[in-house]
Parts: C-alpha cells; sequence; structure tokens
C-alpha cells in the first residue's frame, strides 16, 4: 500500500494527516490537529505524528506541506513561528523519498481537478476546458489568490499578491467606502485585500455605523472588530437592514474582484472561490449581488460568461490539496 503525508502548517495550528492510495483514489488513514507553539522543530513534530500510527503502518513515500508563507528555493521562515523549513533537510530528518513546501493558498490548486461534488458547490456551472488556466480566489482574515497553469505534468501552482492591487471603487458609495477608510485608517493606497475580505466586511460595516444614520445606536456598534465580520452576517440573516447593506456592498466588491481575476487569468478551466466565507455564505456567493458585479466587465463580459465558477466548501481543502500534490511527487 502507498501511503503519503500531507500537512497544513499555520502559526497557531499544524494539521498532518497520513492518505493512502488505493485503485487511484486517495482516502486519508489518520490526521491529527497540533498546537504549532508546542513545537521547538517541525521535523519533530512530524517524526511524533508517524510514531503514533500502527506497527505495519507503510511509512509514507513522500509528503506536501502547505505553509502559510512565501516558499523561496524549497526554504521558507515561518512569520509567527521560529521554523525554518528546507525541503532537503526535512526529506533526511523524516525518512522521506521526497518532499514539497508549498504556499498554504496556492496549494489549493492542486487539489481543484480532483474535488468531489461534496467538496464544492456551483456558482455558474459551465463546462471548462481542461488545457487552459485555472484560478482561486478565497476571503478569510485575507484574501488569497493563486493561479494554476497547465503544463504535460499536470497543473503547476502560482502564488500570488494580486489582492494587494488597488481597490477600485465602481460607484459612488464604494468611493465613499476608499475615501473614509484611507483616512481613518492613515493609508496612502486602499488594497483590495482592505474590502475583500472578512475583515472587510468588518471594515464595510464600520464604515456604515460611522456615517449612515441608522448606524447611530447601532447594536453592533459595541461588537469587538474581531468578531464584526461574523456578527454582520448573523445579523444579516436576521433581517438587520445596515447589516444587509453592508454584506450587498461586499459582496459586489467581492464579485467585481472575482471577474477582474477571471480576465487577469483566462481561466477558462474555471475561477473557484474559497476561503473560510465560501461555506458560511455560500447562498449569497450564488445570488445577484455576487454574481452580477463578477459578469460585469462590459465589452468583455461575453469572456467572463465563458468560466465555470465553483465555491470551494471543503474546510480540509488544504490538507486534501497537500495530498494530491504528494501524489505527483512519487514519480
Amino acid at each position: 500500500m502507498t501511503t503519503l503525508l500531507a500537512g497544513d502548517i499555520g502559526g497557531t495550528k499544524t494539521l498532518l494527516a497520513l492518505y493512502s492510495l488505493e485503485q487511484g483514489e486517495l482516502r486519508q488513514r489518520r490526521s491529527e490537529r497540533y498546537s504549532s507553539a508546542a513545537w521547538t522543530e517541525f521535523s519533530a513534530l512530524v517524526n511524533h505524528f508517524l510514531a503514533q500510527g500502527p506497527a505495519d503502518e507503510p511509512h509514507p513515500g513522500s509528503a506536501c506541506f502547505a505553509v502559510a508563507g512565501p516558499v523561496r528555493g524549497g526554504r521558507v521562515q515561518l512569520t509567527n513561528l521560529p521554523w525554518l523549513l528546507e525541503e532537503g533537510a526535512l526529506a533526511q530528518t523524516c525518512g522521506l523519498a521526497r518532499v514539497e513546501l508549498v504556499n498554504d493558498f496556492a496549494v489549493l490548486i492542486y487539489g481543484l481537478p480532483h474535488l468531489s461534488d461534496t467538496q464544492q458547490a456551483p456558482l455558474r456551472p459551465r463546462p471548462g476546458d481542461p488545457q487552459a488556466p485555472v484560478a482561486i480566489l478565497g476571503a478569510g482574515t485575507g484574501l488569497g489568490v493563486a493561479f494554476g497553469i497547465p503544463t504535460p505534468q499536470g497543473l503547476m501552482a502560482m502564488a500570488s499578491e494580486a489582492s494587494h492591487a488597488e481597490f477600485a471603487p465602481r460607484n459612488a458609495e464604494e468611493w465613499a467606502l476608499k475615501t473614509w477608510l484611507q483616512a481613518d485608517l492613515g493609508l496612502e493606497r486602499l488594497s483590495i485585500e482592505r474590502v475583500v475580505s472578512g475583515t472587510g466586511l468588518g471594515e464595510v460595516m464600520r464604515w456604515l455605523l460611522a456615517t449612515d444614520p441608522a448606524g447611530s445606536g447601532h447594536p453592533l456598534a459595541a461588537t469587538d472588530p474581531l468578531e464584526t465580520p461574523a456578527a454582520v452576517a448573523a445579523a444579516a440573516a436576521a433581517g438587520d437592514g445596515l447589516a444587509l447593506r453592508a454584506q450587498r456592498l461586499w459582496l459586489g466588491a467581492y464579485g467585481s474582484a472575482a471577474g477582474d481575476l477571471a480576465l487577469q487569468s483566462l481561466c477558462l478551466g474555471g475561477l473557484w472561490v474559497g476561503g473560510g466565507t465560501a461555506a458560511k455564505q455560500l447562498p449569497q456567493l450564488q445570488s445577484a449581488a455576487f454574481l452580477e458585479p463578477l459578469l460585469a466587465k462590459g465589452r468583455l463580459s461575453a469572456v467572463v460568461e465563458q468560466v465555470p465558477v465553483m465555491a470551494l466548501t471543503d474546510p480540509e481543502a488544504g490538507l486534501f490539496s497537500a495530498a494530491c500534490r504528494a501524489r505527483t511527487l512519487l514519480g
């Protein structure tokens, strides 16, 4: 039996999972969640995980670890941990034939061609071109963006900082939001991520609370900023007018950014919307509030019309995608 090791490494938690390859399909055999800060070395954590399996468990032949940071030359220094990871050293220390480190958002590209219907949901179902690029963006705490370029060996993932491009207001309402946020945050420029992210939904609500007459005495005014995005979504679901306005504005900016990404990448193989908000706001992403701005690209709207658009809803998509990449490393 062939086994593969996959990991999703963050500053707070690290997820490790062992997969087996059975009749061409990946099957997760066991997984574990660790507190990252409890380990001084990542290799020690990996070896501990591998040692916890049954005595007859085959040692994995390859591993892919998704890491929260930029990977350069097979090395990455994690921002919030004293871990310097290097592919060759990890392979040697952990007894693995091949190890690859991939940015934790870009790694999702490797899982996209292998997703089941239970891991995704259609937003605009269309037949995709298997020879064309794919792309994914996902609003969570920030906004992740990655591209997938087709090669004879399969998709090649390309990490991106496209979310830090300039936020481009489409109307007077978005212009007012932009100018207020720049002044309030003391910024020379406002990136897309400042608006299109989970944090951005909270920023949109802060603007409305400060400038809309309905914001005076509003219950959300006293909400902890870290909890504001979830509180806005809950209030909108309950029919609160100001929260609904914030959600509508946020969805419009998100949809417009998704349509821009479709044009930038010509991802006729498919565009996926992921991140922590994808499953939580699926009905909203399937609504006109998101989809109409996505398609409203003037004379190039016909190009975007051809792009299949899906929501990536699997909370363990990072692990699954890392396992898909580890599979290709077997040679």
